[in-house]
Protein backbone atom coordinates (compact mmCIF):
# COMPACT_ATOMS: atom_id res chain seq x y z
CA UNK A 1 0.00 0.00 0.00
CA UNK A 2 1.34 3.30 -1.04
CA UNK A 3 0.83 6.58 1.81
CA UNK A 4 0.30 9.57 0.74
CA UNK A 5 2.63 12.38 0.93
CA UNK A 6 1.37 14.98 3.87
CA UNK A 7 0.31 17.94 2.00
CA UNK A 8 2.78 20.80 2.22
CA UNK A 9 0.02 23.28 3.97
CA UNK A 10 -0.02 20.90 6.62
CA UNK A 11 3.35 20.66 7.67
CA UNK A 12 3.54 24.04 9.49
CA UNK A 13 0.37 22.71 11.18
CA UNK A 14 1.65 19.60 12.27
CA UNK A 15 4.98 20.63 13.75
CA UNK A 16 3.26 23.34 15.82
CA UNK A 17 1.73 20.62 17.52
CA UNK A 18 4.25 18.34 18.24
CA UNK A 19 5.80 21.10 19.46
CA UNK A 20 3.15 22.45 21.92
CA UNK A 21 3.93 22.10 25.90
CA UNK A 22 1.70 20.06 27.99
CA UNK A 23 0.80 23.32 30.03
CA UNK A 24 -0.82 24.94 27.02
CA UNK A 25 -2.74 21.59 25.97
CA UNK A 26 -6.59 22.60 26.82
CA UNK A 27 -8.72 20.04 24.86
CA UNK A 28 -12.52 21.31 24.76
CA UNK A 29 -14.77 18.30 25.27
CA UNK A 30 -17.03 17.21 22.79
CA UNK A 31 -19.21 15.42 24.89
CA UNK A 32 -22.87 16.54 24.84
CA UNK A 33 -24.88 15.66 28.19
CA UNK A 34 -27.63 17.53 29.53
CA UNK A 35 -26.35 20.07 31.85
CA UNK A 36 -28.07 21.88 34.74
CA UNK A 37 -26.88 25.42 35.84
CA UNK A 38 -27.81 26.48 39.17
CA UNK A 39 -26.53 30.04 39.92
CA UNK A 40 -28.92 30.08 43.05
CA UNK A 41 -28.26 27.48 46.05
CA UNK A 42 -31.53 25.85 46.42
CA UNK A 43 -31.66 26.10 50.18
CA UNK A 44 -30.43 29.63 52.53
CA UNK A 45 -26.69 28.48 53.14
CA UNK A 46 -24.27 29.10 55.33
CA UNK A 47 -20.43 29.34 54.57
CA UNK A 48 -18.60 28.22 57.17
CA UNK A 49 -15.27 29.11 55.43
CA UNK A 50 -14.50 32.97 54.17
CA UNK A 51 -12.12 35.62 54.08
CA UNK A 52 -13.12 39.29 54.56
CA UNK A 53 -10.86 41.91 54.67
CA UNK A 54 -11.68 45.70 54.23
CA UNK A 55 -13.80 48.47 55.36
CA UNK A 56 -17.85 48.95 55.42
CA UNK A 57 -17.79 50.45 51.91
CA UNK A 58 -17.85 47.14 49.83
CA UNK A 59 -20.63 45.56 52.71
CA UNK A 60 -23.33 46.76 50.87
CA UNK A 61 -22.16 45.25 47.25
CA UNK A 62 -20.98 42.23 49.55
CA UNK A 63 -24.41 41.43 50.60
CA UNK A 64 -25.72 42.21 47.18
CA UNK A 65 -23.75 39.37 46.19
CA UNK A 66 -24.84 37.10 49.33
CA UNK A 67 -28.13 37.70 48.29
CA UNK A 68 -28.14 36.79 44.68
CA UNK A 69 -26.73 33.39 45.26
CA UNK A 70 -28.96 33.22 48.49
CA UNK A 71 -25.83 32.91 50.61
CA UNK A 72 -27.58 33.46 54.28
CA UNK A 73 -24.45 33.71 56.41
CA UNK A 74 -20.70 34.34 55.91
CA UNK A 75 -18.23 33.12 58.56
CA UNK A 76 -15.23 35.41 58.04
CA UNK A 77 -12.42 33.56 59.46
CA UNK A 78 -9.93 36.55 59.40
CA UNK A 79 -11.37 38.56 62.32
CA UNK A 80 -7.92 38.95 64.18
CA UNK A 81 -7.83 39.46 67.64
CA UNK A 82 -7.83 42.04 70.29
CA UNK A 83 -8.57 45.75 68.73
CA UNK A 84 -8.97 44.66 65.52
CA UNK A 85 -11.25 42.02 65.98
CA UNK A 86 -13.85 44.03 67.75
CA UNK A 87 -13.21 46.40 64.93
CA UNK A 88 -14.33 43.71 62.39
CA UNK A 89 -17.43 42.61 64.73
CA UNK A 90 -18.15 46.11 64.49
CA UNK A 91 -17.87 46.47 60.60
CA UNK A 92 -20.05 43.37 60.13
CA UNK A 93 -22.59 44.22 62.62
CA UNK A 94 -24.68 46.67 59.95
CA UNK A 95 -26.23 43.77 59.02
CA UNK A 96 -27.71 41.80 62.11
CA UNK A 97 -27.32 38.25 62.06
CA UNK A 98 -25.53 37.87 58.07
CA UNK A 99 -22.22 37.59 59.52
CA UNK A 100 -20.11 35.36 62.11
CA UNK A 101 -16.67 36.72 62.81
CA UNK A 102 -13.71 34.45 64.12
CA UNK A 103 -11.06 35.59 66.17
CA UNK A 104 -7.41 34.23 65.24
CA UNK A 105 -4.47 33.37 67.60
CA UNK A 106 -1.60 36.09 69.28
CA UNK A 107 1.75 34.46 68.56
CA UNK A 108 3.74 37.03 70.07
CA UNK A 109 5.33 36.23 73.19
CA UNK A 110 5.14 32.94 72.47
CA UNK A 111 8.83 31.80 74.34
CA UNK A 112 7.91 34.09 77.47
CA UNK A 113 6.54 32.86 80.43
CA UNK A 114 2.75 32.63 80.85
CA UNK A 115 1.85 32.58 76.98
CA UNK A 116 -0.58 29.70 77.73
CA UNK A 117 -2.35 31.80 80.14
CA UNK A 118 -2.23 35.22 77.89
CA UNK A 119 -2.95 33.53 74.67
CA UNK A 120 -6.38 32.09 76.84
CA UNK A 121 -7.38 35.43 78.11
CA UNK A 122 -7.14 37.05 74.89
CA UNK A 123 -9.73 34.71 73.57
CA UNK A 124 -12.03 34.86 76.36
CA UNK A 125 -11.99 38.49 75.94
CA UNK A 126 -12.25 38.18 71.91
CA UNK A 127 -15.33 36.13 72.34
CA UNK A 128 -16.86 38.73 74.81
CA UNK A 129 -16.15 41.02 71.91
CA UNK A 130 -18.07 38.82 69.36
CA UNK A 131 -15.84 35.88 68.00
CA UNK A 132 -17.97 33.04 67.18
CA UNK A 133 -15.59 30.89 66.99
CA UNK A 134 -11.40 30.26 66.33
CA UNK A 135 -9.34 29.81 63.31
CA UNK A 136 -6.19 28.50 62.64
CA UNK A 137 -4.40 29.25 59.99
CA UNK A 138 -2.20 26.84 57.74
CA UNK A 139 1.21 28.31 59.14
CA UNK A 140 0.66 26.48 62.51
CA UNK A 141 2.30 23.60 62.70
CA UNK A 142 4.14 24.07 59.16
CA UNK A 143 6.47 26.90 59.43
CA UNK A 144 5.50 28.93 62.70
CA UNK A 145 8.92 28.74 64.50
CA UNK A 146 9.84 29.44 67.54
CA UNK A 147 12.44 31.93 69.27
CA UNK A 148 15.38 29.50 68.24
CA UNK A 149 14.13 28.48 64.79
CA UNK A 150 12.70 25.20 66.35
CA UNK A 151 9.16 24.57 64.17
CA UNK A 152 5.55 24.70 66.29
CA UNK A 153 3.72 21.24 66.15
CA UNK A 154 -0.23 21.21 65.25
CA UNK A 155 -0.30 19.83 69.09
CA UNK A 156 2.37 21.62 70.99
CA UNK A 157 1.54 22.06 74.59
CA UNK A 158 1.68 25.49 74.97
CA UNK A 159 -1.50 25.86 73.19
CA UNK A 160 -3.89 23.15 75.44
CA UNK A 161 -5.13 25.60 77.59
CA UNK A 162 -6.07 27.88 74.37
CA UNK A 163 -8.45 24.82 72.71
CA UNK A 164 -9.76 23.58 76.21
CA UNK A 165 -11.04 27.03 76.51
CA UNK A 166 -12.52 26.85 73.25
CA UNK A 167 -14.08 23.72 74.92
CA UNK A 168 -15.09 25.34 77.81
CA UNK A 169 -17.03 28.63 76.10
CA UNK A 170 -18.22 26.34 73.46
CA UNK A 171 -17.13 27.71 70.51
CA UNK A 172 -15.78 25.74 67.48
CA UNK A 173 -12.04 25.35 66.10
CA UNK A 174 -11.81 25.84 62.36
CA UNK A 175 -8.17 24.39 61.47
CA UNK A 176 -6.43 24.53 58.51
CA UNK A 177 -3.43 21.99 58.86
CA UNK A 178 -1.07 21.16 55.88
CA UNK A 179 -1.51 21.05 52.22
CA UNK A 180 -3.16 18.56 49.68
CA UNK A 181 -0.44 15.37 49.81
CA UNK A 182 0.43 15.56 46.12
CA UNK A 183 1.73 19.11 46.78
CA UNK A 184 4.36 17.51 49.22
CA UNK A 185 5.26 14.41 47.18
CA UNK A 186 8.16 14.59 44.62
CA UNK A 187 7.47 16.35 41.01
CA UNK A 188 7.66 13.52 38.99
CA UNK A 189 5.72 11.73 36.27
CA UNK A 190 3.06 9.93 39.17
CA UNK A 191 1.99 13.22 40.43
CA UNK A 192 -1.34 13.70 39.97
CA UNK A 193 -0.69 17.94 40.50
CA UNK A 194 2.33 17.68 37.96
CA UNK A 195 1.18 20.34 36.21
CA UNK A 196 0.16 22.31 39.26
CA UNK A 197 3.26 22.58 40.75
CA UNK A 198 4.70 23.46 37.28
CA UNK A 199 2.80 26.52 36.72
CA UNK A 200 2.60 27.42 40.56
CA UNK A 201 6.30 26.02 42.47
CA UNK A 202 5.97 27.95 45.01
CA UNK A 203 3.06 25.28 45.99
CA UNK A 204 5.71 22.61 46.49
CA UNK A 205 6.33 21.53 49.70
CA UNK A 206 9.35 19.76 49.73
CA UNK A 207 11.29 17.63 52.46
CA UNK A 208 14.01 19.54 53.72
CA UNK A 209 11.89 22.95 53.78
CA UNK A 210 8.58 21.57 55.85
CA UNK A 211 7.75 18.21 57.48
CA UNK A 212 6.03 15.55 56.24
CA UNK A 213 2.41 15.85 55.32
CA UNK A 214 1.39 12.19 57.58
CA UNK A 215 3.63 13.94 60.81
CA UNK A 216 1.22 17.29 60.03
CA UNK A 217 -1.31 14.82 60.01
CA UNK A 218 -0.25 12.89 62.90
CA UNK A 219 -0.19 15.70 65.18
CA UNK A 220 -3.72 17.30 64.22
CA UNK A 221 -5.22 14.15 64.96
CA UNK A 222 -3.59 13.87 68.05
CA UNK A 223 -4.47 17.36 68.91
CA UNK A 224 -8.30 16.72 68.32
CA UNK A 225 -7.58 13.14 70.56
CA UNK A 226 -6.46 15.55 73.59
CA UNK A 227 -9.57 18.10 73.66
CA UNK A 228 -12.59 15.42 73.31
CA UNK A 229 -14.70 18.64 75.01
CA UNK A 230 -13.57 21.08 71.94
CA UNK A 231 -15.81 20.72 68.38
CA UNK A 232 -12.98 21.26 65.61
CA UNK A 233 -14.20 21.98 61.89
CA UNK A 234 -11.20 20.12 60.04
CA UNK A 235 -10.56 22.62 56.75
CA UNK A 236 -10.83 21.57 53.15
CA UNK A 237 -12.33 17.60 54.30
CA UNK A 238 -8.47 17.82 56.42
CA UNK A 239 -7.23 16.89 53.18
CA UNK A 240 -8.91 13.27 53.31
CA UNK A 241 -10.94 14.32 50.14
CA UNK A 242 -9.28 11.97 48.12
CA UNK A 243 -9.52 9.16 50.87
CA UNK A 244 -13.11 9.35 52.07
CA UNK A 245 -12.60 5.75 53.95
CA UNK A 246 -10.21 7.36 56.10
CA UNK A 247 -11.86 10.37 56.83
CA UNK A 248 -14.70 8.52 58.04
CA UNK A 249 -12.48 6.83 60.30
CA UNK A 250 -11.42 9.56 61.50
CA UNK A 251 -14.84 11.61 61.97
CA UNK A 252 -16.12 7.45 63.79
CA UNK A 253 -13.21 7.37 66.35
CA UNK A 254 -13.63 11.72 66.91
CA UNK A 255 -16.86 12.27 67.57
CA UNK A 256 -15.74 16.29 68.30
CA UNK A 257 -14.44 16.40 65.19
CA UNK A 258 -16.47 17.78 61.90
CA UNK A 259 -15.39 18.86 58.04
CA UNK A 260 -16.25 21.04 55.55
CA UNK A 261 -15.40 21.25 51.65
CA UNK A 262 -13.90 24.88 50.59
CA UNK A 263 -11.73 24.20 47.63
CA UNK A 264 -11.74 20.73 47.38
CA UNK A 265 -14.70 19.98 45.46
CA UNK A 266 -12.42 18.34 42.73
CA UNK A 267 -12.35 15.39 45.17
CA UNK A 268 -15.47 14.56 45.74
CA UNK A 269 -16.96 15.02 42.07
CA UNK A 270 -14.48 12.24 40.39
CA UNK A 271 -16.01 10.00 42.69
CA UNK A 272 -19.48 10.77 42.92
CA UNK A 273 -21.08 7.34 43.68
CA UNK A 274 -19.34 6.61 47.02
CA UNK A 275 -19.28 10.37 47.60
CA UNK A 276 -23.20 10.85 47.83
CA UNK A 277 -22.63 7.79 49.81
CA UNK A 278 -20.17 9.24 52.28
CA UNK A 279 -22.45 12.32 52.19
CA UNK A 280 -25.88 10.36 53.57
CA UNK A 281 -23.42 8.69 56.13
CA UNK A 282 -21.72 11.06 57.63
CA UNK A 283 -25.06 14.06 57.18
CA UNK A 284 -24.44 15.49 60.34
CA UNK A 285 -20.47 16.17 60.10
CA UNK A 286 -19.82 17.96 57.16
CA UNK A 287 -20.94 21.47 55.89
CA UNK A 288 -20.25 23.99 52.97
CA UNK A 289 -16.99 25.99 53.15
CA UNK A 290 -15.49 28.25 49.85
CA UNK A 291 -12.24 29.64 51.12
CA UNK A 292 -12.11 31.93 48.01
CA UNK A 293 -14.82 35.25 47.97
CA UNK A 294 -15.61 34.73 43.84
CA UNK A 295 -19.60 35.00 43.55
CA UNK A 296 -19.25 33.10 40.38
CA UNK A 297 -17.88 30.21 41.72
CA UNK A 298 -20.38 29.54 43.73
CA UNK A 299 -22.44 28.16 40.79
CA UNK A 300 -20.35 25.10 40.35
CA UNK A 301 -20.61 24.58 43.97
CA UNK A 302 -24.19 23.99 43.66
CA UNK A 303 -24.43 22.33 40.82
CA UNK A 304 -21.89 19.49 42.07
CA UNK A 305 -24.16 18.49 45.38
CA UNK A 306 -27.46 19.40 43.78
CA UNK A 307 -27.50 18.04 40.49
CA UNK A 308 -27.03 14.58 38.42
CA UNK A 309 -24.75 16.53 36.08
CA UNK A 310 -21.71 14.59 33.92
CA UNK A 311 -18.43 15.42 33.19
CA UNK A 312 -18.42 19.62 33.58
CA UNK A 313 -15.45 21.84 34.79
CA UNK A 314 -14.84 23.00 38.34
CA UNK A 315 -13.70 25.75 39.70
CA UNK A 316 -9.71 24.98 40.05
CA UNK A 317 -8.69 24.06 36.71
CA UNK A 318 -5.43 23.10 38.59
CA UNK A 319 -6.20 21.93 41.50
CA UNK A 320 -7.08 18.48 39.23
CA UNK A 321 -7.00 18.11 35.13
CA UNK A 322 -10.28 15.92 35.38
CA UNK A 323 -14.00 17.01 35.33
CA UNK A 324 -16.59 16.10 37.87
CA UNK A 325 -20.36 14.98 37.92
CA UNK A 326 -22.94 15.62 40.59
CA UNK A 327 -23.84 14.10 43.71
CA UNK A 328 -27.73 14.59 43.73
CA UNK A 329 -27.99 15.14 47.16
CA UNK A 330 -31.14 13.83 49.24
CA UNK A 331 -32.97 16.63 50.36
CA UNK A 332 -32.19 16.62 53.87
CA UNK A 333 -28.50 16.00 53.56
CA UNK A 334 -28.48 18.95 51.61
CA UNK A 335 -30.58 20.88 53.95
CA UNK A 336 -28.20 19.72 56.86
CA UNK A 337 -24.98 20.52 54.76
CA UNK A 338 -26.01 24.01 53.54
CA UNK A 339 -27.26 25.30 56.82
CA UNK A 340 -28.36 22.39 59.89
CA UNK A 341 -25.42 21.41 60.60
CA UNK A 342 -23.29 24.90 60.91
CA UNK A 343 -26.59 26.10 63.31
CA UNK A 344 -25.79 23.24 65.44
CA UNK A 345 -21.80 23.81 65.64
CA UNK A 346 -21.41 27.56 65.64
CA UNK A 347 -23.02 29.38 68.56
CA UNK A 348 -25.34 32.35 68.10
CA UNK A 349 -26.11 32.10 64.54
CA UNK A 350 -29.55 34.11 63.69
CA UNK A 351 -31.81 31.54 62.63
CA UNK A 352 -33.50 34.17 60.84
CA UNK A 353 -34.36 33.23 56.93
CA UNK A 354 -33.75 29.02 57.05
CA UNK A 355 -36.36 26.75 56.47
CA UNK A 356 -37.33 24.72 59.50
Amino acid sequence: MRLRPTPLLLLPLIAGAQTMSIEEYEPTSTLVVPEHKVERARYPFIDVHNHQRGGAERLDQLVADMDRINLRIMVNLSGGYGERLKETVLTFSRYPGRFAVFANIDFSGLDEPGYSEKAARQLEQDVASGAKGLKIFKNFGMNLTDRAGKRVPVDDPRFDLLFETCGRLGIPVLIHTAEPKALFDPMDKNNERWLELKLHPGRARPPGQYPSWQALMDEQHNLFAKHPNTKFINAHLGWLGNNLAELGRLLDRLPNVYTEVAAVIEELGRQPRFAREWFIRYQDRVMFGKDTWRPAEYATYFRLFETADEYFEHDRKYHGIWRIYGLDLPEEVLRKFYYKNALRVIPGLSRSGFPE
